[in-house]
């Protein structure tokens, strides 16, 4: 009897039927969960090591394109990849000179604007209503200096810590530009390589898979780097328009900084909204504030999601969650990370499908024979 026009002449016998089904694949995406469960507690214990791989291959994203010309060129693959890192290195530290140097040559008119607007705080605090004394004031600076120097021990905790965290990024960066530059050097040998150790049958599966991976994340930096450059640009009018100084600097910084979720977004932004508050007073400050918070929600709710979704090939409300998800279980570079490691699960979901259809597909209907007898209804000549 076949399996489609099954029928059970007792209800018991089609109940049973359904439970032993139910067990079968409940035991099956039991252990498939025991098995993912294994791969992420395998990664949170190696996090140290695979986090430099991650941002390796997103380095290696953008380094590859210019060291494939090089290569095509008749470059030798080491020199190649030694030329563009080194590039690469000279373009961002040429980039962070100019910020600083912007940033020097407008301190002066910042600490000017800063000690102008704190001695109109304390004129405005000692005038009507509050009507505060130089020795009440002067009290009030004595207790937050009291309670400063009795937070020393805290304080100092907190810098060690952060000291011991940015010394390990550190580490992390040194070791992922390591990991870039092998990987430019020697990345095309790698899926041959793969396909001789797992076979021609799995490997022609991998290579596939592989490269799609690797198209998605040229496309999620790519887009990454629109959204932040839509940032900046955005910031970085309302910072001219308003008359706030060093507005390249601090867009440029924008930029940077929207690379780094979460907290790239929120420092810049501060920033922006600090130089507006010393340089040109508390109504330039309140407007710049607003400013920044617009075009954060625009680009954290719109902009990215949608953007990403499309370049992706995921819904923008799967973008949200994993950043979500991602930033809550391993924080800034989990939030980083969220959308592009999402991503290459998606692509291995659709082709995983295609396997599947290719595989489940009806065989196509062989032609008619020349010895096959005639149809009973022959078509229409015309």
């Amino acid at each position: 009897m076949d399996a489609g026009d099954r029928r059970w002449t007792d209800r018991g016998a089609a109940i049973g039927h359904g439970v032993s089904w139910l067990a079968r694949w409940s035991t099956r995406l039991a252990l498939v969960a025991v098995g993912f469960w294994l791969l992420w507690t395998l990664i949170g214990r190696l996090w140290v090591v695979v986090m430099p791989v991650l941002l390796g291959l997103l380095i290696t994203t953008v380094l590859w394109p210019p060291a494939r010309w090089l290569r095509s060129r008749g470059l030798p693959a080491a020199l190649a990849a030694t030329i563009v890192l080194l590039g690469g290195l000279a373009v961002l530290g040429g980039v962070l000179a100019l910020i600083s140097t912007s940033i020097a040559s407008g301190v002066p008119e910042i600490a000017e604007s800063a000690s102008r607007a704190l001695g109109q705080a304390r004129d405005w605090l000692a005038g009507p209503p509050i009507n505060l004394a130089d020795s009440q004031l002067d009290q009030l600076l004595q207790q937050g200096v009291d309670q400063l120097q009795s937070s020393v021990g805290s304080i100092a905790d907190g810098l060690l810590t952060g000291v011991g965290t940015v010394t390990s990024g550190i580490v992390t960066g040194i070791l992922a530009l390591l990991l870039a530059f092998l990987f430019v050097k020697d990345g095309p040998r790698f899926t041959p390589w793969l396909r001789g150790v797992v076979g021609e049958r799995a490997g022609r599966h991998v290579t596939i898979v592989l490269e799609r991976v690797w198209t998605t994340l040229g496309d999620f930096i790519r887009t990454q780097a629109l959204v932040s450059l839509v940032d900046a640009v955005l910031i970085g009018l309302g910072l001219v328009v308003l008359g706030v100084p060093l507005a390249i600097p601090l867009a440029a910084l924008t930029f940077l900084g929207g690379f780094i979720p979460i907290v790239g977004a929120f420092i810049a932004g501060a920033l922006a909204v600090l130089v507006a508050l010393v340089s040109n007073g508390l109504t330039t400050a309140v407007i710049m504030l607003v400013v920044v918070v617009v075009v954060q929600q625009v680009e954290g709710n719109v902009l990215q999601p949608v953007l990403q979704s499309r370049s992706l090939r995921l819904h923008a409300a799967v973008v949200l969650l994993a950043v979500t998800a991602g930033s809550t279980i391993y924080g800034i570079a989990g939030a980083f990370l969220a959308v592009p490691v999402v991503a290459a699960a998606a692509v291995v979901l659709r082709y995983l499908s295609e396997v599947i259809d290719h595989h489940s597909a009806p065989p196509p209907v062989a032609p008619d024979r020349p010895d096959d007898p005639e149809p009973e209804t022959a078509p229409d000549p015309a």
